[in-house]
């Protein structure tokens, strides 16, 4: 397979592995409990993995909480302050509606509790409309929770201008940050961030493993644990810390440190020739989101003409998704898409690229080769059809 789908998650890099496997089997010991060897050694490499972590990000050890991954972030970052924002009188929160599922969950749980949620108004490209920001901002204004970049689309979004706007009013700035993660540079006090969402997996690091980016000065945030029992990770998220699954996101973090200057131009070099290379080759497609505040390598793209099951059922070679993983299930179209104005019938038939460090010219020109053969097959018979039963085809002039 060509895997294009790294928005989803991403083939654990073989350095992550290495440095993971002593933790499963010869440095076995629990690292919330140091009154031996082996569990001083489990919670070394837990400290480590903290301090790699937080030097991608700019913050301090301290500062990052280990989670299962950015679903309970989310949840932890939401749930968790808002007592805090009560206490002050603080009970509306603003945000985006393109946000993760994992997101919008607490949200409407927040609503039922009492807070008020409002949407802060986007472009069709997904981009904050900063002066509805500012005119949303007010006292009641306790947290603005915006995505660093979109999951589907791939809109980076302005996040010091966002920040500032918050901090001026007195309000606390959290963002989702996983699929920015090892992509683009992140810095939490240049970007003024006070709590920030990250997962391992989207960075060629394991599943199952997540953290939390906590302020600890100007301002302090203070949270309140969502789970109870343990003093692991600050009180505020007790268990028994997934020592194997922490080292490898700190690698993962590392690595990404590393090689994030040199991979970024190349991936996005090679997302934009796969977009050139298909767009020449395919008439009537419509790319979504930003051409220039965007991930590097994401691409999103709508196929006029086609049936989306079909489309999806017929590629053989490549991986490709049209959505977001944790709507599996729920739905088989695009939250984000159809939330800008994107009619539910194209939505389906969108392809969500995510490119890795591993993809290779000669892999995105094949995928070209292939997605080309499916949808112009697809098309040919959508026109059959057509012509069989009189109907107008539903694309228009476009496919004429």
């Amino acid at each position: 397979m060509i895997y294009l789908d790294a928005h989803s998650t991403t083939q654990l890099d073989p350095s992550v592995f290495e440095a993971m496997k002593p933790y499963f089997i010869e440095r076995y010991g629990n690292a919330s409990h140091g009154v031996h060897r082996l569990n001083w050694e489990a919670e070394a490499a837990v400290e480590k993995a903290r301090l790699q972590l937080a030097q991608l990000v700019g913050a301090t050890e301290k500062e990052i909480i280990f989670t299962s991954g950015a679903t309970e972030s989310n949840h932890l970052a939401l749930l968790g302050i808002a007592n805090h924002l009560k206490s002050i009188g603080r009970t509306k929160i603003l945000s985006i509606e393109i946000e993760h599922a994992s997101l919008l969950g607490p949200l409407e749980l927040l609503a039922e509790r009492g807070f008020q949620v409002e949407w802060i108004k986007t472009g069709i490209d997904g981009v904050i409309d900063l002066e509805d920001l500012k005119s949303k901002l007010s006292a009641e204004v306790g947290l603005v929770s915006v995505a660093y970049a979109n999951h589907e689309i791939g809109t980076v979004q302005s996040i010091r201008a966002i920040s500032k706007l918050v901090h001026d009013a007195g309000a606390l700035f959290h963002t989702d940050a996983v699929q920015a993660l090892g992509k683009i540079r992140i810095d939490v006090n240049a970007d003024g961030i006070d709590l920030m969402t990250f997962s391992a997996h989207k960075i060629y690091g394991p599943k199952g493993i997540g953290a939390l980016f906590i302020r600890r000065k100007n301002p302090r945030v203070a949270l309140e644990a969502i789970f109870f029992g343990g003093n692991q990770e600050r009180g505020l998220r007790p268990g028994t810390p997934n020592t194997p699954a922490i080292v490898g996101f700190g690698e993962a973090a590392s690595l990404a440190n590393q090689r994030l200057d040199v991979e970024t131009p190349k991936i996005r070099e090679l997302r934009d020739l796969f977009w050139e290379t298909l767009k020449q080759k395919l008439p009537c497609l419509i790319r979504n989101g930003p051409v220039t505040h965007n991930l590097p390598n994401n691409l999103n793209v709508s196929v006029v003409g086609v049936d989306g099951a079909a489309l999806f059922g017929r590629l053989k070679n490549v991986a490709v998704s049209n959505a977001s993983a944790c709507l599996t299930g729920h739905q088989d179209y695009s939250q984000v898409l159809t939330v800008l104005g994107v009619q539910k019938a194209l939505a389906k038939a969108t392809m969500r690229f995510g490119l890795t460090r591993t993809n290779t010219r000669e892999e995105l020109l094949a995928a070209v080769d292939e997605i080309v053969s499916v949808v112009m097959e697809l098309r040919r018979l959508e026109k059959e059809f057509a012509a069989q039963t009189g109907e107008e085809l539903p694309t228009g002039d476009c496919l004429k």
